[in-house]
């Protein structure tokens, strides 16, 4: 009976410790951010600034790998050859007193032999080194403007990420608010209607209106997950992280609301956008340039010091085998001469890329402009609007809360009350998204001014 005890003991043990150890594997983290905090936690953890941060760093490598190509090189080598077969070269035989038109088999080289040698190289004039050197640059820039590009991506999305997540919680409390008083004023119309007092068609009207605000609140509820999930994949976060918001959606719409910076001046040279397209043609110029360097000579001088030993049998490792130093230096020019005009075709190729690159860059300044223009005028037009669904929907609650007092008097009929009802929910969820529209459109406007100045101090002036 002991034994049996004992066992039972054990068994909620071992399961008592095994629940616990999946708890403890299954915690997850807690955070809380308002939008500022979102933005800078999103700049370090989400997945494309990360790669961003990565990319400045493989263009600072690939720029030091350009660089060491024209400084001092030096490489080694060691050779072993043990020659199983060697080669046997014939004298005439008249040499050792053989008869005239003999051959006499001799073998010169000893059949083991083994070399060290050290090698120093130095470019010391190639056009395509300093175009190489100077494409370097030109990359990193390019890859820090990207890098800033995403920043501003970043910042762009997790704005929009976190107002939709606001937006969705929103909409979820006015249709919970809604359905509460929706169901109260249709246990009210079912009681009158019990009595006889009205008709069953106003509890029918009620009753529809009941059931589209239902099924409204289990859809909005889905999207209130789905917009926390799509957050925390712009912020870098576990999924199954837990994820609260501090601010609220009307106070930062009216935060978000900045007339001035509709009046803000473009400049071309703080666009990033603008910085990337400019980088685009540098490149396009560099390589014209480097089709033309390679017209020119390349001179490379080297000077090398090396030791050999010979022997019949592996001596190589004892201290008496006799080495043979030998030591070259020299200098070697390579200049093309002709080459059937295969040269200039290509030289001809990269110019007509260049000015390709040109055209694109003067059509992405007329983009920016229109982007500009187009963000100015959208950002606006929330503002406008939002002020406007503020105002309708403070006029849709008084016509609600009257047909509501009409209805329960018995002077307006369900189907009044149900189309002011109607009216009120359309006009929250139209004041709901120009808040949203606010936060969202002065982010993109913000992105296109580049307003944050994600700009790099590496940068130099386009």
């Amino acid at each position: 009976m002991s034994v049996i005890k004992y066992s039972i003991v054990m068994l909620m043990f071992f399961a008592f410790a095994k629940a616990n150890s999946q708890q403890l594997t299954t915690t997850s983290e807690n955070y809380s951010f308002t939008l500022e905090e979102a933005i800078d936690f999103a700049l370090l953890n989400n997945y494309q600034a990360i790669n961003s941060r990565r990319d400045i760093a493989k263009a600072l490598k690939q720029k030091w790998e350009t660089t060491a190509t024209g400084l001092p090189q030096i490489s080694g080598s060691a050779d072993y050859n043990n020659q199983l077969k060697q080669p046997v070269s014939v004298l005439p035989g008249e040499i050792i007193g053989e008869a005239p038109g003999t051959f006499v088999p001799v073998v010169f080289s000893p059949k083991q032999n083994a070399s060290l040698t050290a090698t120093l190289s130095q470019i010391i004039f190639d056009g395509s080194y300093l175009v190489a050197l100077e494409a370097s640059k030109t990359f990193l820039k390019f890859s820090e403007n990207a890098n800033n590009k995403t920043k501003l991506e970043v910042r762009k999305g997790v704005i929009n990420a976190y107002g939709g997540v606001l937006l969705s919680q929103e909409n979820v409390d006015i249709i919970t608010k809604n359905l509460e008083t929706l169901e109260k004023n249709l246990y009210e119309t079912r009681k009158i209607f019990e009595n006889g007092l009205t008709e069953e068609e106003d509890v029918e009207q009620l009753e529809i209106t009941f059931l589209q605000l239902t099924n409204q609140l289990n859809s909005a509820q889905r999207q209130t997950e789905i917009a926390m999930n799509m957050f925390q994949l712009a912020m870098g976060i576990d999924l199954a992280s837990n994820v609260k918001l501090a601010d609220n959606l009307e106070s930062l719409a009216v935060k978000t609301i900045d007339p001035a910076l509709s009046n803000q001046n473009l400049n071309l040279e703080q666009s990033v956008d603008y910085r990337i397209a400019f980088n685009l043609t540098e490149q396009r110029r560099l390589e014209y340039k480097l089709e033309r360097s390679k017209a020119l000579p390349r001179i490379t001088g080297f000077i090398n010091y090396g030791t050999q030993a010979f022997d019949n049998e592996f001596v190589f490792f004892k201290n008496s085998t006799q080495w043979y130093p030998q030591s070259v230096a020299g200098v070697s020019i390579n200049w093309p001469i002709f080459t059937s005009f295969g040269r200039k075709a290509r030289t001809d190729r990269a110019k007509i890329a260049w000015d390709q690159a040109e055209t694109d860059l003067d059509r992405r300044q007329q983009e920016i402009r229109l982007d500009y223009e187009s963000a100015v005028n959208d950002y606006q037009l929330a503002i406008d609007t939002y002020y406007t669904n503020k105002k309708n929907l403070e006029l849709a609650e008084r016509i609600e809360n009257k047909n509501e007092i009409k209805f329960t008097e018995g002077i307006a009929s369900s189907f009044d009350l149900r189309q002011a009802q109607t009216q009120l929910y359309q006009a929250q969820s139209e004041y709901l998204n120009s808040m949203y529209q606010v936060i969202s459109n002065k982010a993109t406007l913000e992105t296109v001014l580049n307003t944050p100045n994600y700009l790099s101090t590496r940068n130099d002036r386009p």
